[in-house]
């Protein structure tokens, strides 16, 4: 058996250049280094230009917020503005309001007293000479306590003058009695049961009366009685109710 060969052994033939690979390393890293710093730099521009935008986009902020705050200034001065001028109005309103009541007021006193006296110097045929003309209560502070006011006229022939007395009465009940109780027994200021009288147009008698406990007025009579050459007699009778319904 005959033995089996071998093959040759190949070998390769290289060619020896001293510092290639070293000259080929240097190139991939200039290269390297060439594409980072082009990167760097188109980033850079990039970046650049994103912060111009940015701070230009910021300075147009900055200025609408200046805006915006001048407005709001200008309108929360607008604001007070129209709020002190509508206080103002509300208050010139109500003393608007408060002197046309208190001039109607006035007007519809001087209308009765101008109405008085006309009655008082060119009365009717039928309301001539003494005449029980009004009277009046107010309320006061204290409960059951009334001001009261009568006016005497003498209508028609004032030449002279006309005296008397008169005497007012309460009519009313306490339980279930009817009660009739002269003023003088009600007020401190009426010391008679007649109360005298001199004038020659007109006599007002004021005072302040109380009603005593349990009693329910009901009727205010008013009987005046003139003497000497004008004797007369004029008697009137008021409703409680209306006269204290104010």
């Amino acid at each position: 058996m005959s033995e089996q060969r071998k093959p040759a052994e190949e070998y390769v033939v290289i060619r020896h250049r001293p510092g290639y690979k070293l000259k080929r390393t240097l190139i991939l890293l200039a290269f390297t280094i060439i594409a980072a710093a082009a990167g760097y730099a188109a980033g850079l521009a990039q970046g650049g230009f994103r912060f111009t935008s940015a701070e230009a986009s910021n300075e147009r902020l900055e200025d609408q917020a200046a805006t915006l705050k001048t407005r709001y200034r200008e309108a929360r001065q607008q604001l007070v503005n129209l709020e002190r001028g509508k206080l103002i109005d509300e208050q010139a309103l109500n003393q608007a309001r408060e002197i046309i009541v208190e001039l109607e007021t006035r007007t519809g006193d001087l209308k009765s007293d101008l109405t008085f006296y006309k009655n008082i110097m060119a009365p009717s045929e039928t309301s001539k000479g003494l005449q029980v003309d009004r009277f009046s209560l107010a309320s006061d502070r204290e409960a059951d306590v009334y001001n009261f006011k009568l006016v005497l006229t003498q209508v028609g022939n004032n030449k002279s003058y006309i005296s008397g007395v008169v005497a007012v009465n309460i009519i009313g009940k306490r339980g279930d009695e009817k009660e009739i109780i002269a003023l003088r027994d009600l007020s401190q200021d009426i010391e008679d049961l007649g109360v005298k009288f001199r004038f020659r147009y007109f006599q007002d008698v004021e005072g302040k009366l109380a009603l005593p406990d349990g009693f329910e007025p009901f009727e205010v009579q008013v009987v005046a009685q003139a003497e000497g050459s004008k004797s007369s007699q004029a008697e009137r009778t008021f409703n409680w109710d209306d006269l204290t319904e104010n």
